[in-house]
């Protein structure tokens, strides 16, 4: 599987387009859709769904242009049902700036934990509340890989001081659910560069007083 990095929208929320055998995910577009369209048609993919790893403003501004497009489903986790629909629970009511934030339809498939197939992609869904009530990592247990969204960065957790966050939990998510995995598990984040289990496990300063490898 080849994964493909793009800094998007007005945070530099990282989105990937995983691909394999021509077909690919798009997860968390969260703006430029030219720039995805773009990969997508220069690599004769075909797009097979859009994966979401939880519903803030920064990881959603592409969705409503690529879900048309492409005519695809849209992932996300059953806490986070309403929150395409309404600015003020994504966020983007007050961190844009703008009239209405930013909205789209509600998500056509309801994401909980288990084993997800789409296509020719396996991978695992977990629940890591912490940053959001509904933020998931995907685990991709073939190519030893994870997509955390904003739970786990390099050297770095997300922000739980938005409403519904919280340190307490976002640590367990982390400790309980993702540093359980192989050290050598390479780490794509919602922000910044990748990263691995192993490094973070032993380096990484926020994770450090609840867990000792």
């Amino acid at each position: 599987m080849k994964v493909k990095t793009f800094s998007l929208g007005p945070l530099g929320t990282n989105c990937y387009i995983l691909s394999k055998d021509h077909a690919c995910l798009i997860v968390d577009p969260g703006g430029d859709s030219n720039i995805i369209k773009d990969y997508i048609t220069t690599n004769a993919l075909t797009p097979s769904a859009i994966l979401l790893t939880h519903a803030h403003f920064d990881h959603i501004g592409a969705v409503d242009d690529i879900r048309k497009e492409y005519n695809l489903d849209v992932y996300l986790h059953a806490s986070e049902k309403e929150w395409l629909e309404d600015a003020s629970l994504n966020r983007s009511d007050i961190f844009m700036g703008v009239a209405n934030g930013y909205t789209t339809e509600a998500p056509d498939v309801l994401l909980v934990e288990g084993e997800l197939q789409i296509d020719t992609f396996s991978m695992k869904v977990v629940h890591t509340p912490g940053h959001s009530p509904g933020s998931v990592t995907f685990i991709f247990e073939d190519e030893k890989c994870i997509v955390s969204g904003d739970v786990l960065f390099q050297r770095g957790i997300g922000r739980t001081d938005l409403p519904e966050g919280s340190m307490e939990q976002l640590a367990e998510s982390i400790v309980t659910k993702l540093y359980t995995l192989d050290d050598h598990y390479d780490v794509y984040p919602g922000h910044g560069p990748a990263t691995n289990i192993g490094d973070e496990k032993r380096m990484n300063p926020f994770t450090l007083q609840f867990y000792r490898a």
